[in-house]
């Protein structure tokens, strides 16, 4: 369904109220869903001066957050943004890090709780690194010299877990869309200017041709949060 924000005058929307909207479509074809969920202030910036995106994140936009992860069957984040936003093990969904370098402290909150995430490499990741987390985690490796992202995500299905939620950052999120993996975009637009140097949403990867994207609604809560939802188009 296509929900367009409301104009001037017009009552905002609670975000409660458009939860719906997020439901995955069935796999298309039979395979995967790969959504990726972004925040980024009105200039672009995708993180606050403290060098995180939670400080930028609304009320609404933790709601959503919140709600995109219930949806989904194992959310894929890049080891740069679990060590950034000192990541942990969500209830429900699997986590799975992607690390080439396996640059991660086994002790540190990430891998605290019964179910700690997969970490994801490469065959050419160094064994003692692999080793080392291997005690106190899940490891695989998919890939030759870099982690295959689609090797990673059709391993994800098979195991019963094709509603997939990509969390960034903004370089993993380049490769998934270079790998022509992107299915919808949840971006989340909050009504902030931050300045500074800081990265765009998909940082590298560039994709050849470039990825269209169609607008499956746009949003505007309450707090003047805009969520708009993109999909290949």
């Amino acid at each position: 369904m296509e929900r367009l924000f409301p104009l001037p005058g017009e009552a905002d929307v609670a975000v409660e109220d458009v939860l719906a909207d997020y439901d995955y479509p069935p796999p298309a074809g039979g395979r995967w869903w790969l959504r990726a969920t972004m925040l980024s202030s009105v200039d672009g910036a995708v993180t606050g001066p403290d060098g995180r995106s939670g400080s930028l994140a609304t009320s609404s936009d933790r709601v959503v957050f919140r709600h995109l992860r219930s949806l989904a069957d194992a959310i894929i984040v890049g080891a740069g943004t679990a060590r950034a936003e000192d990541y942990r093990q969500p209830e429900g969904p699997r986590l799975v890090v992607v690390s080439r370098f396996l640059s991660l402290d086994p002790e540190a909150r990430l891998f605290d709780g019964p179910a700690p995430p997969v970490i994801a490499t490469s065959r050419s990741a160094d064994w003692n690194a692999v080793e080392r987390l291997a005690q106190v985690t899940d490891v695989v490796r998919v890939g030759d010299d870099d982690v295959d992202l689609a090797e990673l995500v059709g391993l994800l299905a098979d195991q019963g877990m094709p509603r997939l939620l990509c969390e960034g950052g903004p370089n993993l999120l380049g490769d998934v869309v270079a790998a022509g993996l992107l299915d919808e975009l949840c971006l989340t637009t909050v009504p902030t200017i931050a300045g500074g140097d800081g990265h765009r949403i998909v940082t590298g990867g560039s994709p050849d041709p470039l990825l269209g994207l169609s607008l499956a609604s746009l949003v505007r809560a309450d707090d003047g949060t805009l969520f708009s939802r993109w999909r290949r188009a």
